[in-house]
């Protein structure tokens, strides 16, 4: 299921979406933020602007925290603490000027998306 908050008309948007929904016509930039190539999906049926696995959490924090929602705080946290440093700092420059620009789509083949690295993204490219 998309993301509604923050829905309005362009910079500033930013949506958390699985990347096996279809393409809906306000999203914006399309770009995946998974280290990882999803499985069953083309690239054309992903239809993306940008792959970008360098902000994406790296492989040692994702194992660490096995998407087990009581560490999901403290995986936010560490998180945090990974895109302040290259080469995550750059790439997440990059979003930025993205949403600046208009709408972005954050997409990403995990499950629960409310307890993912996107969700925590979401957050610091709308300045929580």
């Amino acid at each position: 299921m998309g993301d509604r908050q923050g829905q309005g008309q362009g910079r500033g948007e930013v949506r958390r979406r699985r990347v096996y929904e279809e393409p809906a016509a306000g999203d914006g930039a399309r770009v995946l933020v998974d280290r990882l190539w999803p499985r069953g999906v083309s690239k054309e049926a992903a239809r993306l602007d940008e792959w970008c696995k360098d902000v994406a959490p790296s492989k040692e924090l994702r194992t660490w925290y096995g998407h087990r929602p009581e560490r999901y705080g403290e995986f936010a946290e560490r998180y945090r603490a990974e895109l302040g440093v290259s080469p995550a700092a750059e790439a997440l420059e990059g979003l930025r000027e993205r949403v600046a620009a208009g709408p972005l789509t954050l997409l990403t083949a995990t499950k629960d998306v409310g307890l993912s690295h996107v969700t925590v993204l979401a957050e610091v490219l709308r300045g929580r």
